[in-house]
């Protein structure tokens, strides 16, 4: 005997599939504690980071030497747009703020970005084979990584606190955002190469600099602390 479904029922049961709660699209993996990288160990290549922790000059650039640069923390409140604006070497402007991973000098390293003025995370790598200083590569070598799961990150606002966090698992990055998995994907095979440090950046922003985090270690000695970034 063949069941007849009725179609109201049929209706009532799609509805009911299609309102189930959807997971999120971001793997749930494991959030590590990583230890606070204390202020002195801090190599700043760029504008100033007040005892305070309140970053107001437009260019910050940071990194901090004896560490891996596989994983790193930043815990910070926002405070709006800087009062001075500055061009980035390419001629652009952003407001943004984010993480540097195995950042081995200016011109090769990874970056977790939040950008301000669109409201995401965008996370590129910067490669240029032979070339360690500034003058050498200028704002050439960036790939912007597309993401293969995200999530929508909160909007930035004056007052607001949070923490983004990024770790590299083999060829894989994973960022977080208040501890929620907010976006995955895709490394080139050459960031294998990379064993630099740990670091941060902020363009165009004012922040209080609550925390900074990452795992210890000797790989991040290769970076260098008199060049800059862009």
């Amino acid at each position: 005997m063949t069941r007849r479904w009725h179609p109201g029922l049929l209706a009532l049961l799609a509805l009911l599939a299609c309102s189930k709660p959807k997971p999120d699209s971001v793997s749930e993996r494991p959030l590590r504690e990583l230890p606070t990288v204390a202020p002195t160990e801090l190599c700043v290549t760029r504008g100033k980071v007040p005892a305070d922790g309140h970053v107001s000059e437009p260019t910050v650039r940071a990194v901090a030497i004896k560490t891996t640069g596989d994983a790193a923390a930043l815990q910070f409140t926002y405070r709006g747009s800087s009062e001075k604006t500055n061009e980035l070497a390419s001629g652009q402007t952003r407001h943004q703020l984010g993480l540097k991973l195995r950042a081995e000098d200016g011109c090769n390293l990874v970056y977790v970005m939040w950008r301000t003025d669109t409201q995401k995370l965008d996370v590129s790598v910067k490669l240029n084979p032979g070339k360690t200083t500034h003058a050498e590569c200028g704002a050439a070598g960036y790939t912007k990584i597309k993401a293969t799961k995200s999530i929508a990150v909160p909007a930035l606002e004056s007052g607001g606190s949070h923490t983004l966090q990024a770790e590299i698992v083999d060829s894989d990055l994973f960022a977080w955002v208040d501890g929620k998995a907010v976006w995955q994907g895709r490394l080139p095979d050459a960031v294998r190469l990379l064993a630099g440090a740990s670091g941060f950046r902020s363009d165009n922003v004012t922040f209080d600099l609550v925390r900074f985090a990452a795992d210890p270690g000797e790989t991040g000695t290769k970076a260098k602390c008199v060049d800059s970034d862009d």
